[in-house]
């Protein structure tokens, strides 16, 4: 494994499992945001009994400890990506072919001037088109 999962679990105090193992590999392999149906079907191949809610859970828990990022999405399902890059930023999450850039600007300084005080937390995501599909001639999938 190129990344060192295990260790990642444990700095999460979570127990380092064979799903959870297998969910993270799952997702670092995807070139695209992923949903957990998605997940859910690649880790059928390798575990004989494992349940959807069991994916949901480990993919939230993952998503909380910063692990992997979750993906919002115009249609309102919920997508998940494996991100390596573990410095404060944000994504551009393209919506026709499914990848997703790290963006290096955050704006939290502006932000703080805007509001007054202090913010303690932010969730900052572009969607749109990258180059390659708007050359393409892609558009946004549904």
């Amino acid at each position: 494994m190129p990344h060192d999962f295990p260790a990642m679990l444990k700095e999460l105090h979570l127990k380092v499992t064979p799903r959870r193992l297998a969910t993270l590999a799952a997702l670092s392999t995807a070139t695209t945001y992923v949903s957990p149906e998605e997940v859910h079907k690649r880790l059928q191949g390798e575990f004989a009994r494992i349940g959807l809610p069991t994916v949901y859970r480990n993919l939230e828990e993952l998503a909380a400890g910063g692990v992997i990022t979750k993906v919002l999405h115009p249609n309102r399902q919920l997508y998940y990506y494996f991100c390596p890059n573990r410095s404060h930023h944000h994504h551009f999450v393209c919506l026709a072919c499914r990848t997703v850039e790290d963006l290096e600007c955050c704006g939290l300084e502006e932000l703080e001037k805007q509001v007054g005080g202090r913010v303690l937390s932010h969730i900052v995501q572009a969607n749109g088109l990258c180059q390659a599909c708007l050359r393409a001639g892609r558009e946004a999938a549904a």
